[in-house]
């Protein structure tokens, strides 16, 4: 059996190794450091929660024994896609660098950029950062990139994700050609493996697992639910309900920044131990909430994708997707943050009627079926299996407004977008029909309809109101139905004889003097 100790490493860091309580290391560590350590170019490739920041720490650590690092100018570069991942390299470095001097900088926002000044003044042996922030001291001139002999870029998928590729490109043109790259990622789509072709030179591939695999110690179900929150929320709570036996501790995933506050929000009003974690929350917000995670002193954590990738909280028991994520490799992010060193963990993921395309996009990624937890989702009600409404928020109204222009007439030119005309006043001979509003129930948000079928007394509402209209523009209905370019007409027309409008106001008596003045010709 492989050990530590047939790595490689220096006796300063295999000291701090075992003092972690690490003897035997993961095969992404037995492949990858080795090669590491004779400064050749390494391509990794893991599935998440198998080791790989250890891969590279562990020997740019034997590495950096030698030299020493000047003012301004750091001697290797790790480029992490979060904030919460740069830190968390930053503690093990800390963790296996104690018997090293060596300056540790971290780059990241939210931190002041004069504390961050001061550190690359006295000199970094290892620059921690997101690319954003290295770029901004770059900029300021309070950093020099000619010195770095090791380029670590780490979860590069989330990189390609996130954008940051061609400040990744960027960066790469500032730094030594000469330099060592260790390229690390869980998964290798085609753009990524694009981007080790033109970063890399003649890299040693390690590849320990299948290209996005789930972890075998991970026990994987899907849960069906209705489409409404309120429904989702509710199949969410009896899941941890079930699960309390076993379930330790849990993260749960939302795709959206909104909908983590609004789950946060309802968990927290049902007495659980819950808190929140998304990009929009400040730097020391965030820090404290994973922090309180990872401590013991928060039982469930609800969080977007920011703590999907790298994140080392080991001794997580569930995992539970409230949203299907929409990217398939986000799955396998996701519920890798259990299962990890070892331990058994689970992972339950919500499903509804709109979410079939994902499940078999992430069943086509993983290449294994995935097993109900209670019955398919054709053992829903069936008043949960109605289409699904048309999403609300400024972005559906923005993409109906342009599926609106880009709908063209058989004629080639775009249509004219449709508008009612302004309705007439409704004779007393039809009144409004009366509508209840719908009541909440007590214990969830559920709404509870309470009215009677509002189409019988709909259709007669609306026929009084375009008699009236016909009767107003003095035209028969039964001509104006007849007419096939009626509809047309119509919206020509309310543009220009609206009689309701107010009439355009001109300057009245109070004409300017400057239009007084004779003009000269």
């Amino acid at each position: 059996m492989t050990t530590f100790a047939d790595l490689g490493l220096s006796p300063k860091v295999l000291a701090a190794v075992e003092a972690a309580g690490y003897t035997t290391p993961t095969p992404i560590q037995a492949g990858a450091i080795p090669h590491a350590l004779e400064r050749k170019d390494v391509l990794g490739i893991a599935q998440t929660g198998t080791g790989k920041t250890a891969s590279f720490v562990l020997p740019m650590l034997t590495l950096l024994e030698k030299g020493r690092a000047r003012a301004r100018m750091p001697r290797t570069l790790i480029l992490e896609p979060t904030r919460e991942l740069a830190a968390q390299v930053e503690e093990n470095f800390v963790k296996y660098g104690k018997n090293h001097r060596l300056n540790v900088a971290l780059l990241i926002g939210g931190v002041s950029f004069e504390d961050q000044e001061r550190k690359l003044e006295r000199g970094a042996d290892v620059l921690i950062a997101t690319p954003g922030r290295m770029l901004d001291h770059f900029e300021r001139g309070k950093l020099l990139l000619t010195g770095v002999e090791i380029l670590v870029i780490d979860e590069a998928d989330r990189m390609l994700d996130m954008g940051f590729i061609p400040d990744i490109e960027r960066i790469c043109k500032l730094i030594p050609f000469t330099r060592q790259t260790l390229f690390f990622s869980a998964t290798m789509p085609p753009e990524i493996t694009k981007l080790t072709e033109q970063f890399l030179h003649s890299p040693v591939r390690i590849e320990v697992e299948k290209a996005a695999t789930t972890a075998k110690t991970v026990t994987q179900r899907l849960v069906k639910s209705g489409k409404k929150d309120w429904e989702k929320r509710a199949v969410l709570r009896d899941l941890i309900r079930a699960e309390s036996e076993g379930l330790k501790n849990a993260i749960i995933f939302c795709n959206r920044k909104k909908d983590v506050s609004e789950l946060f929000r309802s968990l927290v009003k049902h007495d659980f131990d819950a808190g929140a974690l998304h990009g929009d929350m400040d730097q020391h917000a965030r820090t404290a909430m994973l922090a309180g995670f990872k401590e013991g002193k928060l039982k469930y954590l609800v969080a977007s994708d920011v703590a999907a990738r790298g994140l080392d909280i080991p001794d997580v028991s569930h995992v539970f997707n409230f949203d299907v994520p929409i990217h398939s490799e986000d799955y396998v992010h996701r519920i890798g943050r259990t299962g990890r060193a070892g331990r058994l963990g689970k992972a339950f993921t919500l499903v509804t009627p709109g979410d079939v395309k994902y499940l078999a996009s992430i069943v086509k990624l993983i290449g294994n079926e995935i097993e109900w937890h209670d019955g398919d989702l054709s053992t829903l009600a069936p008043s949960t299996e109605t289409e699904e409404a048309p999403r609300r928020g400024r972005n559906a109204r923005g993409a109906s407004k342009a599926g609106d222009r880009k709908e063209k007439s058989s004629s080639g030119r775009p249509r004219e977008t449709a508008r009612r005309a302004e309705p007439a006043p409704i004779p007393q001979s039809a009144p409004l029909p009366q509508v209840e509003a719908p009541s909440m129930s007590e214990d969830d948000e559920a709404p509870v309809q309470r009215t009677e079928n509002v189409q019988r007394s709909e259709k007669p509402h609306r026929e009084a109101i375009r008699k009236s209209n016909d009767e107003r523009r003095g035209k028969p209905q039964h001509e104006r139905a007849a007419s096939p370019d009626n509809r047309q007409d119509h919206r020509r027309r309310d543009h220009r004889d609206r009689d309701d409008e107010p009439a355009p106001l001109g300057f009245g008596d109070d004409i300017p003097a400057f239009m007084l003045i004779d003009a000269k010709i």
